[in-house]
């Protein structure tokens, strides 16, 4: 936490070493989330330096971290996940970029003020990706959802900033079309329930939402990924990896 501090005022020179000591620490101790955060950030670092080669070496051994951890289902796994992405498009590696960017977005939901700076700082390295994948749209969604978080949690550091800049850069580019990546917080975590067998009003019980509100998002969705129905839905999300395991 004194790292992510340090980070937080804009002193990467200050935190870089205390965050490699902290993954050492943790990974001497068998503290798998910590030794993978720590492992994330110091790569983030590496690629605001530019030093690609580095950073995909320690974005890849996060990822191992994590994997052998059992820890893909956390919302810190987002954050490993979407750096990672980040280190593969800096070595000119898309397609590995989508693989890790499928996995990240499905923990979007799990994304929330309760964590602050780890939520606003995955999803402002998510717009960084989908920016880099000329995907204007996916970039607009996940700076809305890292908005919400700021308007709660204001104190942030360098992050409200960055998230403005973000925003600038999305005003000059346009809006762009709305695919699986622009889904918003809310329809990502009522898919898992579309590929069930319960029926919308059944839905709407377990998320304490009216049935109206879950057909208006079932909708959006279906809008989003280009389908007509629940099955292709399901289909189409399947194909994308949005489903997880």
């Amino acid at each position: 936490m004194e790292g992510i501090g340090h980070l937080l005022d804009g002193e990467a020179e200050l935190a870089e070493p205390i965050l490699h000591r902290a993954g050492e620490v943790a990974g001497q101790a068998g503290a798998a989330p910590a030794a993978s955060a720590a492992l994330a950030e110091q790569a983030l670092i590496e690629l605001e330096r530019h030093r690609w080669q580095e950073a995909g070496r320690l974005a890849g051994r996060a990822v191992d971290v994590l994997r052998a951890g059992n820890l893909d289902d956390y919302a810190m796994a987002a954050f490993v996940h979407t750096v990672a992405a980040r280190a593969a498009l800096a070595m000119s590696d898309p397609g590995m970029a989508r693989e890790h960017l499928a996995r990240a977005i499905r923990l979007r939901p799990l994304l929330t003020s309760a964590m602050p700076h780890r939520s606003v700082q995955t999803l402002l390295e998510l717009a960084r990706a989908y920016l880099a994948l000329d995907d204007a749209a996916g970039a607009r969604a996940v700076l809305r959802q890292a908005g919400e978080i700021i308007r709660q949690r204001p104190s942030l550091g360098v992050l409200p900033g960055q998230a403005a800049e973000l925003a600038a850069t999305l005003d000059r580019i346009g809006q762009g079309p709305a695919g699986a990546t622009s889904l918003t917080a809310a329809e990502l975590r009522l898919l898992p329930l579309l590929s069930t067998h319960l029926t919308l009003l059944e839905i709407g019980e377990r998320l304490y939402l009216s049935r109206n509100t879950v057909k208006t998002q079932a909708v959006s969705i279906y809008r989003k990924l280009g389908v007509s129905s629940r099955s292709e839905a399901m289909q189409r999300v399947r194909e994308l990896g949005l489903l997880g395991a």
